[in-house]
């Protein structure tokens, strides 16, 4: 199976997408513990991404609060029940590891939530940046906490004019 890759800019800098012509497995950071870059054998198209980018555009313009993607994350079963209910959390709002953890009917689970919710591999589009601590602070983000602090912040409406990132 032939993956394709193409980086498209956003506020948050260079996002790698890959998948197979017609699914999205893999949307990578620019920087941070979720830095991507694509591999040998994976051949450059941006046609499969068309309607990826135009949405990450219009999430990033405040006008897209739901992706609606053919989406293709590789997981276990766990995982993937936790990526599922990532897509359950509203725009603009965020839950804890724990409360996750009940969502999933898995309550005990919340270490384990945050395992599986920190090896997302689709973020943003699976939004994994809506999970917090349960004392409401920020915690650990693949992008970084700077771009998950920005991602809230475009959610909630309130992202300081000329933000940019280093």
């Amino acid at each position: 199976m032939t993956t394709y890759y193409e980086y498209h800019a956003t506020p948050i800098g260079q996002l790698l997408l890959a998948g197979d012509g017609e699914y999205l497995s893999l949307l990578g950071f620019p920087g941070g513990k979720m830095q991507r870059r694509h591999q040998t054998g994976w051949k450059k198209n941006s046609a499969p991404f068309k309607q990826v980018c135009f949405q990450l555009d219009s999430y990033f313009a405040g006008e897209l609060e739901q992706f609606d993607l053919p989406l293709l994350p590789s997981g276990t079963l766990f995982q993937q029940s936790v990526w599922r209910a990532l897509t359950e959390i509203p725009y603009g709002e965020t839950w804890s590891y724990g409360q996750l953890a009940k969502h999933i009917d898995n309550p005990k689970a919340s270490r384990a939530v945050g395992a599986a919710n920190g090896l997302n591999p689709i973020p943003i589009i699976i939004p994994c940046h809506r999970v917090i601590g349960s004392s409401g602070k920020l915690t650990g983000f693949g992008g970084g906490l700077e771009t998950k602090q920005y991602l809230l912040s475009l959610e909630s409406e309130v992202v300081t004019p000329g933000f940019k990132f280093a």
